[in-house]
């Protein structure tokens, strides 16, 4: 392996030279989020200690501290790469999926890369959003997490629907806020556990149930 790698994005939006310490030091952290990952959704946060995460993931329980300070701040970098699929500091908005589908002059096409791209996070964040917003009512920090989420999810929710309405006229009605709201609800990680994971629907079932409800509730009627 090489002294110095390459440290990119899957869009390519960013790259900066890593080198071999560094590429060590992501190592491990990456070791620490998978196995916190895992026991987060195995058993919930509060039964999850520092100490669980640094015997799953084969280092010291000071590894861990000196790497993420809190328990906390161990789901709250598991779940920031599990919506971003990788450790770049790219907002969603920024991501090429998210631009690809602002730009889209279709807007039925934009809505099903809309549907894709939730799915997309949701496949990978869905659970530990359930961990958040389980653990959310009685643990402030937990809290503050689930809200920042949700509020995040808002705002790109608005800015998708804002980009629709550039394209056409809403269903008769509605209004550019209850066009976010829809979509907010349609692709919410509440929605995609109940029907994947409680329902047993295929990933790619939900996908298209999803932009099917997206179309038939934000388009006007043919």
């Amino acid at each position: 392996m090489r002294a110095e790698s390459q440290r990119r994005d899957p869009a390519g939006e960013n790259s900066t030279p890593v080198d071999g310490r560094t590429a060590r030091s992501r190592a491990t952290r990456a070791r620490i989020l998978a196995a916190a990952a895992d026991l987060f959704t195995a058993q919930g946060y509060t039964a999850t200690s520092i100490g669980a995460i640094a015997a799953a993931a084969g280092v010291g329980e000071q590894t861990v501290y000196y790497a993420f300070k809190t328990k906390k701040a161990v789901l709250a970098v598991a779940l920031d790469q599990a919506v971003a699929g990788d450790d770049q500091p790219v907002p969603t908005l920024a991501r090429s999926w998210a631009k690809a589908l602002i730009a889209e002059s279709d807007p039925h096409r934009q809505l099903k890369l809309q549907a894709a791209g939730a799915g997309d996070i949701l496949r990978r964040a869905a659970p530990l959003l359930d961990v958040v917003r389980s653990a959310a009512p009685t643990d402030p920090d937990l809290n503050w997490l689930w809200r920042t989420n949700l509020e995040q999810r808002l705002t790109v929710q608005r800015t998708f629907a804002e980009a629709l309405v550039r394209k056409t006229a809403l269903r008769e009605g509605l209004t550019l806020d209850a066009a976010a709201d829809i979509a907010l609800a349609t692709l919410s990680p509440e929605t995609y556990t109940l029907l994947v994971s409680k329902r047993h629907w295929t990933h790619e079932a939900w996908q298209d149930w999803a932009e099917y409800a997206l179309t038939s509730q934000l388009l006007p009627t043919a």
